[in-house]
């Protein structure tokens, strides 16, 4: 009898249900590009409305919706303030360098959040030798952080800093819908100090493709020509569009569901001799856990073998992302391989 696979690598392996596929397949279209696509409007319109603002753009992904922000905000050699393990400067392939020509100002959050303060200290002074600081760049949750949330406190403290420093404020909200369900906001009150929000649609919601870049009507006009520019323009993308809208409108309460299954998989790893995590530091669907002495490829492979996916994120870290495709009792058989697998005497590292 083969193994049902656990596939906890990410939020991102998540499939289209059947009636998702059927809104689909059902959906209006038109050419994008010149602007006749309804079921891409239908979604542009819907997801501003959400968010409190203008207008919106449907892109492919959301490396293309941070990317394009930053383009519509600066010019070759500003400065762009960023944690130094946002998913915009580690993961995004040299993109602010390679598409706007500006330069990474780093600041040292704790698991990703960082304060007013904190953007204070690296501000740089009006002055020829440097780099004209334009932008700040926020990540809510914070992959690489380990889902962590940006509280609300700290983006509105550090919008009125951009505010008197005359800077733009653009989030990273690829799991911007697990914050607001995680905290209880609306997307609109959580959105409201940004002039740009990148969202996504095909992680925790479930749709196959895209992100949307969401702020004022004059910044949504100038981000379409950076998406035609960066080669993002689509023709009949209602297709993809009508599952995000879908996924938007009946998957987004279940993300409590990914929230509840990672805080049930974290404190049953912390039982588990051999691997360490705090439960308390999960606060949406990421669970990141140490595996000290053990290589963490290693035992990646391993679970592998025993049916649960998981990705390393460091020589001893490895992450598990609660998804649409696993449901609780599935959450319920990884401790046991987890600890079969550590039993096995896998090289220490």
């Amino acid at each position: 009898m083969t193994q049902m696979i656990i596939d906890l690598r990410s939020d991102t392996i998540t499939q289209p249900t059947l009636e998702m596929r059927q809104a689909i397949a059902q959906a209006p279209v038109g050419d994008d590009v010149l602007g006749d696509d309804p079921t891409v409007q239908a979604l542009e319109t819907y997801v501003a409305q959400l968010l409190g603002k203008e207008a919106a753009v449907y892109m492919p992904s959301g490396t293309m919706t941070n990317q394009v922000a930053l383009r519509v905000h600066t010019e070759p050699g500003d400065e762009v303030i960023l944690e130094a393990e946002a998913h915009i400067y580690y993961y995004e392939g040299g993109g602010p360098a390679a598409l706007s020509g500006v330069m990474c100002r780093l600041v040292t959050g704790q698991q990703g959040i960082f304060s007013a303060q904190d953007v204070i200290s690296v501000l740089r002074p009006a002055d020829p030798h440097f780099p004209r600081t334009r932008l700040v760049c926020l990540e809510n949750t914070h992959n690489r952080g380990g889902g962590r949330i940006f509280p609300l406190s700290n983006i509105q403290a550090i919008a009125e800093i951009c505010r008197d420093r005359h800077l733009k404020l653009h989030l990273d909200g690829a799991r911007f819908w697990n914050a607001c369900v995680a905290t209880g906001l609306s997307p609109a009150d959580y959105a409201a100090p940004f002039d740009t929000i990148s969202v996504c649609f095909s992680k925790g919601l479930g749709a196959p493709v895209g992100s949307a870049l969401v702020g004022s009507a004059a910044d949504m006009q100038r981000a379409r020509r950076f998406r035609k520019l960066f080669g993002g323009g689509m023709r009949q993308a209602g297709l993809l569009a009508a599952g995000a809208l879908y996924a938007l409108q009946h998957h987004y309460d279940r993300l409590a569901d990914d929230h509840a299954h990672a805080q049930i998989l974290a404190q049953s790893l912390a039982e588990i001799p051999g691997i360490q995590v705090n439960p308390a530091d999960v606060q949406t669907n990421i669970v990141v856990f140490q595996t000290p002495g053990r290589d963490a490829v290693a035992v990646a492979d391993q679970l592998d073998q025993q049916g649960v996916r998981v990705l390393p994120v460091g020589p001893h870290a490895l992450r598990a992302v609660t998804n649409l495709m696993v449901s609780r009792a599935q959450i319920q058989q990884v401790p046991e391989r987890v600890q079969a697998v550590l039993g096995s005497g896998i090289a220490l590292a």
